[in-house]
């Protein structure tokens, strides 16, 4: 038996339905009644670990988890040893540089060196901001990052942007594209070094899945 780190939120429903799709239905997570945080599948070939997104890569990476679901926002945030499989497709966004709608910047390069930008995802915000040679103080905040900009506390945030909308509706907007993001299939090296094919078969199964699904015409 293997195990697979789930997270929970907005790729969950989409992750359940790729699993179930190549025989591993662990559809009880997403009942309104259920509490346990590890499932096993109906099947009992594999267990599902229900865990916060960004701690995903954790349990793939230390091994208590073979395979995983993640955004590639948060892999590219935490660079923690695991193998990015498969990109789904699903749960697309991109990270992106804003600030107040009123503020006439038009590009990232515009701030003024060293103000404050605040983002949750400040791994990402400091490597973008080193390539482009620009010295920023960068301010960590858990939740609701789009405070910065509005309360003076920062001249610009680093955050993932989906529709856009919360951007809009606090007077916002955005400035700068770092990279998009999609959920991605990852995998604990040494497990797959040392699998005898179970691993390998589902992998190949999500990949075909998801090259058929995201096919133009819906056939590979």
């Amino acid at each position: 038996m293997f195990t697979v780190a789930l997270a929970k939120g907005a790729l969950l429903k989409e992750s359940v339905s790729m699993f179930s799709n190549v025989g591993l239905d662990f559809s009880s997570v997403l009942e309104d009644s259920n509490r346990q945080l590890m499932i096993p599948s109906v099947c009992g070939r594999a267990k599902a670990l229900l865990v916060r997104n960004s701690d995903v890569p954790v349990y793939v990476a230390y091994g208590q988890a073979q395979l995983g679901i993640v955004g590639f926002d948060v892999l590219q945030e935490q660079k923690l040893k695991v193998a990015n499989l498969v990109d789904l497709g699903f749960g697309a966004c991109h990270m992106s540089v804003a600030v107040k709608s009123c503020s006439g910047y038009l590009s990232a390069s515009d701030l003024p060196p060293n103000c404050r930008v605040a983002s949750k995802f400040t791994n990402c915000a400091k490597n973008y901001f080193d390539q482009i040679d620009l010295p920023v103080e960068l301010v960590h905040l858990s939740g609701s990052v789009e405070l910065g900009p509005i309360t003076g506390m920062a001249e610009a945030i680093v955050d993932l942007v989906a529709t856009g909308r919360t951007l809009r509706d606090n007077g916002l907007i955005e400035i700068e594209e770092l990279f998009k993001s999609t959920a991605r299939l990852v995998g604990h090296p040494l497990s797959l070094r040392l699998d005898e094919g179970t691993l390998q078969d589902i992998i190949d199964s999500i990949q075909t899945l998801s090259l058929i699904k995201h096919s133009p015409d819906g056939k590979k």
